[in-house]
């Protein structure tokens, strides 16, 4: 028996962008629980006199696409917010991008933004779109890197420097080789690197690959300082 194929769903993301603007997407932070659209189709009755054996027939008749929702962590003001907000009354394009780099794009006309903030818990919001018209989905596409990986930490002999890998889009998996002086450093491939006495005046960059089963991104960091001693 094959292995299964089955996957959990942490690395979903949605991006929101304007129908007269279908390239400029805003990413849609801190989601979880993503409910993608579900269609029902109509059958209606055409049963009629003379239909076989008395029984009733039917055929196909509109589909309505439903409804795409998801859960939030809720940052009052933050882009997601605005955003959110600002959707109100509008149709707008949908991506969501699955960990394999598959895609599902979408119109929808958000229907809700509910908050909550509760006094001992976290605050939450529940966003639902209506979607009009049949949604797409493309095969999988190669990773997308959202925003880009960013190395925190001082640039000095003996100091560990870390990598935040950033958000990616379509990326089932993420592998990290760090660079003194633009050139690989052998073995330096995981969320950290601590520079030594060689690196001294050069600078340190990071390159982050995202992969899925089909295809891979790279991303570069900002360069470092220049490492002291």
């Amino acid at each position: 028996m094959p292995d299964t194929q089955a996957r959990i769903g942490h690395g979903i993301t949605m991006e929101m962008a304007d129908l007269a603007t279908p390239t400029v997407f805003t990413y849609l932070s801190e989601i979880y629980d993503v409910t993608p659209p579900s269609d029902t189709t109509d059958t209606p009755d055409a049963t009629h006199m003379q239909s076989p054996n008395k029984t009733r027939e039917f055929i196909d008749g509109l589909t309505d696409p439903g409804e795409a929702s998801f859960e939030m962590n809720y940052v009052p003001g933050s882009a997601s917010d605005k955003a959110l907000i600002a959707a109100k009354g509008k149709r707008k394009w949908l991506r969501l991008t699955f960990p394999n780099g598959v895609q599902l794009l979408f119109i929808g006309i958000r229907q809700g933004y509910e908050k909550n903030a509760p006094t001992d818990d976290k605050m939450t919001a529940s966003v639902t779109f209506k979607v009009s018209g049949e949604p797409i989905l493309t095969d999988p596409t190669a990773p997308r890197n959202i925003t880009a990986p960013a190395i925190t930490g001082t640039a000095k002999v003996g100091f560990p420097l870390t990598v935040d890998p950033g958000i990616w889009a379509g990326a089932d998996t993420l592998t990290y080789q760090w660079e003194v002086a633009a050139t690989p450093v052998t073995g330096a491939t995981g969320l950290a690197y601590v520079p030594v006495t060689a690196d001294i005046g050069s600078t340190v960059t990071c390159v982050v690959t995202g992969a899925n089963d089909d295809f891979s991104t790279d991303a570069e960091s900002a360069a470092t300082v220049a490492v002291i001693a």
